[in-house]
């Protein structure tokens, strides 16, 4: 019995290495190309067949949890942190800061974010979160006289969502644009000078279709991508 332990601890660390490595090559992969980035180009990277990444990863989206998880639970601490600030105007900005910043310096993270991508647990749990954390925070700055009575928080989640998604664009030549459309959309929903808007906010059903389409693949895939 002994030595047939010992045969079989040099696969297990083995797996333990392919595991590492996949992980690894995804998280770079997917900070330049998206992660929509076929499967088999990240084991090609990892230097493994893409039987052996199969063998590991079910498929995308455990990939995903196993390079993002702790991204992801970061935000997560982050949206609780905002919901205890006082000021709830400085709570939205900075919990907005902070999230602009991870979409702007990784494409992986702002694909991951602004996609539809489902079966992630830590995804799920943050795209909860952040709703959760925008209606609250938004309720309270009406409430403090600091965002006009009229946007709902299906208006903010939608134009977040729509220059979030064009981040990566102006990230080559002007990776600080993304500060100027943020606080231009910020003071945009702000009360001084508000008009009337010419149409009704979208529903929660449809901005979840909006969402949908916005987070269709950047790019055709090849290679295989489940």
């Amino acid at each position: 019995m002994g030595s047939r332990v010992e045969k079989e601890t040099p696969l297990r660390r083995d797996a333990q290495r392919n595991r590492e490595m996949l992980i690894a090559a995804a998280r770079e992969i997917y900070a330049d190309q998206g992660v929509d980035a076929p499967l088999d180009d990240i084991a090609r990277r990892a230097g493994v067949g893409s039987a052996t990444l199969y063998r590991r990863f079910a498929g995308r989206a455990e990939l995903i949890e196993a390079v993002f998880g702790d991204s992801l639970r970061e935000i997560l601490r982050a949206a609780q942190d905002a919901r205890t600030s006082t000021d709830a105007w400085a709570g939205l900005t900075a919990y907005l800061e902070r999230i602009f910043r991870l979409l702007a310096c990784d494409r992986g993270t702002n694909d991951l974010m602004t996609t539809g991508i489902q079966g992630v647990p830590s995804l799920d749990a943050l795209r909860e979160e952040n709703a959760r954390t925008i209606g609250a925070l938004l309720r309270r700055a009406q409430e403090q006289g600091a965002i006009r009575d009229d946007v709902t928080a299906e208006d903010l989640l939608f134009l977040l969502a729509a220059l979030g998604r064009a981040v990566p664009g102006s990230a080559t030549a002007a990776p600080q644009a993304w500060r100027r459309y943020l606080a231009l959309l910020l003071e945009g929903i702000r009360p001084e000078g508000a008009r009337p808007l010419p149409a009704p906010a979208l529903t929660p059903d449809q901005l979840g279709l909006v969402m949908h389409q916005i987070g269709k693949p950047r790019r055709p895939r090849t290679g295989r991508t489940d």
